[in-house]
């Protein structure tokens, strides 16, 4: 059978189809199409979702990193004729090419730092892809203005940097049309991406908040593709991104990614925390991997800060020594104590804050006027950002005054540099500085720190004619609020908001031992030459093939509109129950068991009414009257209830509190099915539960006969979570001795006697049919959490344990596409109980109640 997964989709469309089997050679054909076209909605894409049953190998495979802006430099050629192109060193994601297999084919996607010509971007196009195996997308200049300077630049870098949008200075009124500019612009990224990727073959890698919606646009299209994210700057805290008016849409977007990476855990865990408190979802560590259970994928969640490239590095301190660049700046501070600062010009990185650090230092230390000298370089900002003409003049009155009252002459106390720097002329600096001060108030990663550890190394081989060798040492007084300084451990951390801390922070950075300086210089640089963007981009790239090993084993299909749209995973022999193919087995069977959880199952979980409607109860009393059926409703609510609300249903077989009590009719008496009738437990359980419930807002304890109850599903649900995490733990220590089972659920902590699970139920059922003579033929059973998937349990080895008739059809049925050791799903309630109102009718007994059943609704 040829496979579905043919990369490119312009060949499906002209009829140009590959002949059966896996050809390696197509795979590398490329196509870039640059004619200009129209940008469609994203409900418009119509494309057929497409897929593969074949794995992938890690072998030959191709990794296409997609990113705003490609790794390239361009400029006119002198006689503006066309243009000239070459690779731009310092870019982060030329780099990570070293940490990836040899022989991975690395293609880059995203746009230029240039306007090009509609005339000229075909032969662009084409010269990129053949020099530089890139591929540019060509924004139109509308699209890139409310696009990049519009959503990336008002909305989306300030409040990931935690800037509230409550003034029309900082974000302003969110304005929608930017929003669709940003869907326009990364649906155009997806385009390029389509037409040179092969679905079985390619890794996506997709780099920062630019590009955060592009997931969605290649799921759609390829639901197997494997895709990894990297979020590159901070991801704010719950309170702050739930301001964003589109905060779920984007969201959703990551989730189609398979692995999302951030610097820190901080970051990470601001993300889980928006996904649980706005989607519901909630993660799990497996085996120290992060995960997040999404409509059957689980979507892994990467912590790894970036390093730098030591090779890089390197060859610029070289360079830099050639030049004379070392020398020449150790003659113009000499004598002197250099602080230096080396930041780009917005409002996050504090500069002033550092300026009155330094003043602040030099008042309360005298000794240190004439002979501490803070060089700070600010590199021009790159976009317009936000109150920028107010940051300069802030700094340069700052500057001013500071030199005015410290300064004399052949002596300044800031040197200010307001122009860029060349990577080569920046090494220099970091060779002369005693100590680097950053204090970004937040800053996604900031490398500044790495690059001024390496080269406080010094240059490989022989000292130098600048005099670089000797014992290495350096400082770092670095913001607690950058990306970088959980692993510098060495590093004297500050709050730049505090500036009296800050400058005793300075002074204690360059006043410290010599010696000290030297260990916690080699314990950072241990860290920093073997954390580098290599090992950063090889553990990414292992942890997206983990991530996705499991694509080619499971059945996908994609579905919702829009940003609603998700990709389901399941197992290739979990799927839908048809209603024809149970009914039909219904009617055949002689004998049958039918087990029914209540809440979520039968009746809707977020329900206020919890009693069943007059049509539930019609429905089980006809199923219930077939004196071939044995029916009963398995539940963890108590005895009082149920009998209440099913006393219409004379044959109905109730099983309370998770099968502790069971009654077999409405006539018959309630049965124990545990050997505990000792409860003197719930003393020592209960206080527990009380105290935490008097620190838990919206939570709660319900009392059972058998069992006890701390919910908390009105609880603020981060805060419920990690209450009902801390109770469990207390409570097994608390009832180690005692013969009861701790038991987390949906919301819930449960402390009931051991052995007491719905399964037992199925199996007592299941063993008095038998003794009739009347072994089971047809088992349906149907539940929602996992106190069900005991019951799915027993109910699956039943065969093998000849309980049941060797031919019996089966029916394990959970509610909700989700992982579970049910066979078949139904979506939700409604779709229960229509199916159960299919087997009634293909019932003929009639009601067997005497009583009339009252509308409950």
């Amino acid at each position: 059978m040829m496979s579905r997964s043919y990369t490119n989709l312009l060949d499906l469309a002209s009829g140009n189809f590959p002949v059966m089997g896996r050809e390696r050679d197509r795979r590398r054909m490329s196509r870039v199409m640059t004619v200009p076209g129209s940008i469609c909605e994203l409900d418009d894409d119509q494309a057929v979702s497409v897929s593969s049953d074949n794995q992938s190998s890690l072998a030959g495979d191709r990794m296409i990193v997609v990113a705003n802006q490609l790794p390239l430099k361009a400029k006119r050629r002198p006689d503006n004729k066309g243009w000239s192109f070459s690779w731009n060193e310092d870019s982060l994601l030329l780099r990570l090419k070293d940490g990836l297999p040899e022989d991975m084919e690395v293609l880059f996607v995203g746009s230029l730092s240039v306007d090009v010509d509609p005339i000229e971007q075909d032969d662009v196009s084409s010269y990129l892809l053949d020099k530089f195996r890139c591929v540019p997308t060509f924004l139109p200049p509308n699209i890139v203005e409310k696009y990049y300077e519009g959503f990336c630049k008002r909305h989306l870098w300030p409040l990931f940097h935690y800037m509230l949008p409550f003034s029309p200075d900082h974000g302003g009124r969110f304005d929608r049309s930017m929003w669709e500019a940003y869907v326009s612009a990364n649906k155009m990224f997806s385009q390029k991406v389509v037409e040179v990727l092969n679905p079985e073959d390619d890794f996506v890698w997709i780099h920062d908040y630019h590009l955060m919606v592009l997931p969605t646009f290649l799921r759609r299209r390829f639901n197997r593709l494997r895709i990894g994210f990297f979020l590159h700057s901070p991801f704010p805290s719950s309170e702050i991104y739930r301001t964003l008016p589109v905060r779920e849409e984007i969201l959703k977007a990551l989730l189609c990614s398979d692995l999302v990476g951030f610097h820190t855990f901080d970051y990470a865990r601001h993300f889980l925390s928006c996904c649980s408190r706005m989607l519901g979802l909630e993660y799990q560590s497996k085996r120290g991997y992060i995960g997040l259970e999404y409509y059957g994928r689980t979507v892994g969640i990467k912590i790894m800060p970036v390093g730098i490239h030591m090779g890089h590095i390197e060859s610029m301190k070289k360079i830099a020594d050639k030049e004379l660049k070392f020398k020449e700046l150790k003659q113009q501070f000499e004598g002197k104590t250099v602080l230096l600062g080396v930041d780009d010009l917005d409002i996050f990185k504090g500069i002033n804050l550092k300026l009155l650090a330094m003043e602040h230092m030099l008042k309360q230390h005298p000794s240190w006027q004439g002979q501490a000298v803070l060089v700070q370089i600010a590199n021009p900002m790159r976009g317009k950002g936000i109150d920028l003409e107010e940051i300069q003049a802030e700094i340069q009155e700052s500057c001013k005054r500071i030199n005015k009252q410290f300064g004399k002459p052949g002596y300044e106390p800031i040197v200010y540099i307001d122009r860029s720097v060349s990577s080569s002329e920046r090494m220099a600096y970091y060779s002369v500085a005693e100590c680097v001060v950053v204090t970004a108030v937040r800053d996604g990663m900031n490398l500044t720190p790495y690059e001024y550890i390496v080269c406080r190394q010094g240059v490989s081989g022989a000292e130098t004619d600048s005099g670089v060798g000797g014992p290495d040492k350096s400082m770092l007084v670095v913001s607690e609020f950058i990306g970088c300084s959980p692993s510098l451990s060495g590093a004297i951390r500050i709050n730049p908001w505090n500036v009296e801390a800050t400058a005793e922070a300075m002074n204690e950075a360059v006043s410290m031992a010599e010696q000290e300086k030297q260990l916690r210089h080699e314990k950072h640089y241990r860290y920093v030459s073997t954390h580098d963007v290599a090992y950063w981009s090889r553990s990414f790239l292992q942890d997206m093939e983990r991530t996705c090993a499991d694509h080619f084993r499971k059945r996908c299909y994609g579905i919702g509109l829009g940003f609603g749209f998700r990709v389901v995973s399941l197992d290739p022999n979990f799927r839908k129950l048809s209603i024809d193919d149970i009914v039909n087995a219904y009617i055949k069977s002689k004998s049958r068991a039918i087990f029914l959880d209540y809440d979520g199952t039968v009746m809707p979980q977020n329900s206020i009414i919890k009693s069943p409607s007059a049509n539930v109860i019609s429905i089980l009393n006809k199923l219930s009257g077939d004196p071939n059926n044995t029916v009963f409703i398995v539940s963890g609510r108590g005895r009082e209830s149920l009998t209440k609300w099913f006393s219409p249903c004379r044959k109905l077989g109730l099983a309370a509190e998770h099968g502790y009590f069971l009654r077999w009719e409405r006539e018959q008496k309630w049965e124990v099915c545990s050997q505990t009738s000792d409860f003197g437990w719930m003393q020592l359980a209960e206080p527990v539960m009380q105290s935490y419930t008097d620190a838990t807002d919206g939570s709660c304890i319900e009392r059972k006969e058998s069992a006890i109850v701390w919910q908390y599903r009105d609880a603020d649900s981060g805060f419920g979570f990690s209450q009902a995490k801390e109770m469990l733990d207390h409570l097994e220590s608390v009832l180690a001795n005692e013969p009861v089972a701790v038991k987390s659920g949906q919301h819930i902590v449960e402390v009931k006697p051991q052995g007491v699970t719905k399964g037992l139920v199925a199996e007592k059922v299941f063993t008095s049919l038998a003794v009739k003579g009347k072994l089971a033929d047809f088992v349906l059973c149907i539940g929602d959490d996992r106190s069900d998937e005991d019951m799915f349990e027993i109910i699956g080895d039943a065969l093998s344990r000849n309980i049941i008739s060797y031919d019996a059809k089966v029916f394990a049925c959970t509610v909700g596409q989700k992982p579970s050791k049910a066979k078949y799903y139904l979506d939700d309630t409604s779709e229960v109980v229509l199916m159960l109102d299919s087997l009634a009718d293909a019932t003929d007994t009639p009601v067997t109640s005497d009583d009339e059943p009252a509308d409950s609704d």
